[in-house]
């Protein structure tokens, strides 16, 4: 069948900047199979397959190359920002039914801001396994790592420095414990966010990065739901001044990638996490699946 397809770059103003999503339009039915199977043809981390929905504006169907995933923040920016290319919406609210819930989402012009859900905060992990991860000392890491979910969860991993952020790089085996650990037989969920108070450029108050395992690509360009998950942590234990901060994170691939972001409610009663960027198209087209 053929379906058309909008490949966005997300959380950039420019083409090859940001993260890379391809959004494809009226898919939501496809089976699970091959949906997979089109993320690992484009490479991308992740894609996006939409449709129909009785409860939202649209449906829409986020997978890895390894799996269905209920919710992701760059590829929510790729998506809305297509719809709005093709007209298929206005400027204004739009709403998308996920897997995570209905996510409410405001359009302005090439720039998408999501809300995401209340954080729920989960496990703390023992930061020796978390280092032993990213290959850094135990002593690198300057706050209690844990678990945090907007809709999608991430480990969220407080570094010291920006120069220590830099070096992490991943040991798969270490990944693997660290996974087992938590109760998973999977390395692609739970991965460690790692986080610095310092941004890539003036503008950024923080950078961060994303190492993942195969099948997907090994670093993830931008994150916008870990974004999410990283903003609630650190204003929840008062690790920033103001609930409201720009987040960068992919420069070190030549990729670099800004979010405005602004946590919703007091320290102790978050009750969302806008996460905002603009959009770029690469290509549009007809795929066949």
């Amino acid at each position: 069948m053929a379906f058309d397809f909008d490949w966005f770059d997300a959380f950039t103003g420019e083409v090859f900047g940001g993260n890379g999503c391809a959004v494809v339009h009226g898919a939501a039915d496809l089976p699970d199979a091959v949906c997979m199977a089109y993320v690992r043809e484009t490479s991308l981390v992740e894609c996006t397959f939409t449709g129909p929905s009785d409860v939202a504006d649209f449906h829409v169907r986020y997978f890895l190359a390894s799996r269905e995933i209920p919710f992701a923040g760059h590829p929510t920016v790729a998506t809305v920002a297509a719809l709005r290319a093709r007209g298929m919406i206005e400027d204004g609210p739009v709403t998308l039914e996920t897997a995570a819930g209905i996510i409410p989402v405001e359009v302005q012009g090439d720039r998408v801001t999501m809300t995401q859900n209340a954080p729920e905060f989960g496990a703390k992990v023992d930061p020796v396994l978390v280092a032993a991860v990213g290959g850094i000392a135990a002593t690198d890491i300057i706050h209690p790592p844990q678990i945090v979910s907007t809709g999608l969860p991430f480990c969220i991993t407080l570094l010291k420095d920006r120069a220590t952020l830099e070096k992490v790089a991943l040991n798969v085996d270490a990944l693997g414990t660290y996974a087992a650990a938590l109760g998973h037989d999977s390395t692609d969920i739970m991965e460690p966010f790692w986080v610095c108070l310092e941004g890539a450029t003036a503008q950024g108050d923080t950078f961060s990065r994303l190492l993942m395992a195969p099948p997907s690509p090994p670093e993830d360009p931008f994150t916008g739901s870990a974004t999410g998950c990283m903003a609630a942590y650190l204003w929840a234990y008062g690790l920033i001044p103001a609930r409201t901060f720009t987040a960068e994170q992919g420069h070190g691939l030549g990729r670099a990638g800004q979010a405005q972001v602004e946590v919703l409610g007091p320290q102790n009663a978050i009750t969302g996490i806008k996460v905002s960027g603009r959009g770029a198209r690469v290509m549009s087209g007809t795929v066949y699946l």
